[in-house]
């Protein structure tokens, strides 16, 4: 069963940092971009960063740059977000996602497996 799931968020005050990490199945993992998306009640989901299969390729929204950090080990099927500095803005849920492509989309309809979700709460 193809299967994605998040873990490490919570609650932060502002300048905080907080680490999430998605363990994926590997039908999921092998070959696939893996990103990070995220959705703050009453918006849309909006992506935040990506990175390819070998990890050589990275792509970052502009509001988390220089902020967060994403890497991946294939050897244990997973890929973790490291987030600093941490502002009220970022608060939202947070979804990883698989692509069975090369290129790094920023669009959540080319995405073909997604985790269920894990709440981060940033307080000003």
């Amino acid at each position: 069963q193809v299967q994605l799931v998040e873990s490490g968020g919570g609650s932060v005050q502002a300048g905080g940092s907080l680490r999430l990490s998605c363990a994926g199945s590997g039908r999921t993992f092998i070959g696939s971009v893996m990103a990070w998306f995220r959705q703050a009640p009453g918006k849309e989901r909006e992506f935040v960063v990506g990175i390819s299969w070998s990890g050589g390729r990275t792509s970052y929204a502009d509001s988390v740059k220089g902020r967060f950090t994403i890497s991946r080990d294939n050897a244990k099927n997973t890929v973790s977000l490291r987030m600093n500095s941490l502002k009220p803005e970022d608060t939202a849920v947070y979804y990883c996602a698989a692509q069975k492509e090369l290129a790094i989309s920023t669009r959540p309809l080319d995405y073909d497996y997604w985790g269920r979700g894990t709440q981060v709460t940033v307080s000003s």
